[in-house]
């Protein structure tokens, strides 16, 4: 019996929902990446070269702190979700990453996005986890229905 996970990073709640209805939709346990310090208005302003998030993103080496991490030893399928920013997951997805035990398993990114793909995202991942068997990464924007994501997972996971 395979064990999932949901996991998350949502500025503006939009990954939040999308992430929900995934966990729901394919029966997963569920975990939100939360920032030691979180974000404000201003950190997400990027229009603002000097906003948190511009400064965090012009930096490959950064890693903003979360709060605690699950045990993801036990997992054998994580999707990993999280809204595009500057065309790659923001950077403390790969705090998430790289504090987590994802050894073996297998990682599947999903984002959503204002008006971009999902870029990079996926080969950033793969090179962050090179012992993961990383998916082709997808994009959930729009509302999708639960069905609708449930028919994604499974297709992705084929």
């Amino acid at each position: 019996m395979t064990k999932t996970l949901v996991a998350f990073f949502s500025a503006s709640g939009t990954t939040a929902q999308v992430a929900r209805e995934l966990s729901s939709a394919i029966g997963a346990d569920l975990y939100q990446i939360e920032p030691e310090v979180p974000y404000t208005r201003a950190d997400l302003n990027w229009n603002n070269r000097e906003s948190r998030s511009s400064l965090e993103m012009g930096d490959e080496t950064a890693r903003p702190a979360i709060v605690g991490a699950p045990n993801t030893s036990s997992y054998d399928t994580v999707f990993v979700g999280f809204p595009i920013w500057w065309y790659v997951e923001p950077r403390i997805v790969d705090t998430f990453l790289e504090a987590s035990d994802l050894k073996g398993a297998v990682v599947v990114p999903f984002a959503t996005s204002g008006g971009s793909g999902i870029g990079q995202a996926t080969s950033r991942i793969r090179s962050l986890l090179p012992e993961s068997q990383v998916k082709e990464g997808g994009l959930l924007n729009g509302r999708p229905s639960s069905v609708k994501i449930a028919a994604w997972a499974k297709g992705v996971l084929k």
